[in-house]
């Protein structure tokens, strides 16, 4: 999660490639629909369920097909000029939707707390994340705060180890709050720079499981009321549309700090990332498209709708 230049088209690239099923779609469809002869309202409504095929769902596709047809109608375009018009519509709707993650920006020791479904990525993002920060030379205390899955707990180990952070566990079936307020108080004693709580993964319609996640919020701010710093919410973009009632439910009951979209190379329809943004509360601050830790960046507006088109920066 570098800022260097060098690493930035590098990440790029990555993007490219990860949302190369995605803007596949998208290209075959553009050049089926878009010929030599001048944009007429039959295109426009050929574009129109292109983009709702994409997961951007109906609404922002009828406003991203009206806004290219005001600018677009009765001319003639090339699949590149399509392809431009599209990525900076879509990125224009994403313009306001881009947050940042600076754990090593703000107090010490900085908490964030990881949520969502089983599945989603969400304990791999921890770990990525974990191999960032003590690359760059923090101390990080993970806590592995799934005490439902030994599995969970074990992988997660793993990812510590890997990333030389500190790590903390209780056997299955623990209290995952007594643990989580364990955590925070250790790393308050002890000066860690930042600590990552892993939560059971929940099924967002079972309403016990959302009652222990806000447990483990109100026990770590017994110790400090600032404490989590961010909630980050983790969503599989290859679950399509589904994302949307995952993110509705987290966001309403738990108080979202931030997305990550994960697993934007496993899917035909990345698009899907432009109707979650504009739905939530919380903007969207990283996204991964590979297995890697240099597969989870920042989130960049402008890059990934340019990516999602099939352009090249």
């Amino acid at each position: 999660m570098s800022d260097k230049p060098e690493q930035k088209k590098g990440w790029f690239q990555r993007l490219t490639s990860g949302l190369a099923r995605s803007s596949q779609q998208m290209t075959d469809q553009v050049t089926g629909v878009f010929t030599k002869k001048p944009l007429d309202q039959e295109q426009l409504d050929a574009l129109e369920e292109m983009l709702i095929e994409a997961d951007l769902g109906p609404d922002i596709a009828g406003r991203i097909a009206e806004a290219f047809g005001k600018a677009r109608f009765g001319k003639s375009s090339t699949d590149a000029e399509v392809k431009e018009a599209l990525a900076e519509l879509i990125a224009a709707e994403l313009a306001d939707r881009q947050g940042s993650f600076d754990p090593l920006g703000g107090p010490r020791p900085y908490v964030v707390l990881f949520i969502g479904v089983n599945g989603s990525g969400k304990t791999t993002t921890l770990g990525k994340i974990a191999a960032d920060l003590t690359e760059k030379g923090a101390r990080v205390l993970i806590a592995a705060g799934d005490t439902f899955r030994a599995a969970a707990v074990e992988q997660l180990k793993v990812w510590a180890d890997r990333a030389g952070a500190d790590f903390m566990a209780k056997p299955t079936g623990s209290d995952a709050a007594a643990l989580a307020y364990e955590a925070v108080e250790r790393a308050k004693a002890e000066h860690y720079d930042v600590v990552l709580i892993d939560t059971a993964g929940r099924l967002q319609n079972k309403q016990g499981l959302m009652d222990e996640l806000l447990k483990v919020i109100r026990v770590v701010k017994k110790v400090d009321p600032d404490y989590p710093h961010e909630t980050l919410l983790v969503l599989d973009a290859t679950v399509g549309r589904n994302a949307l009632a995952q993110e509705k439910i987290f966001g309403n009951q738990v108080g979202v700090s931030g997305i990550v979209m994960t697993k934007l190379d496993g899917t035909a329809r990345g698009g899907v990332l432009v109707p979650v943004a504009r739905a939530s509360d919380s903007p969207i601050k990283l996204i991964g498209v590979g297995e890697g830790v240099e597969d989870l960046q920042p989130f960049d507006a402008r890059a990934f709708s340019r990516s999602l088109v099939g352009l090249k920066d």
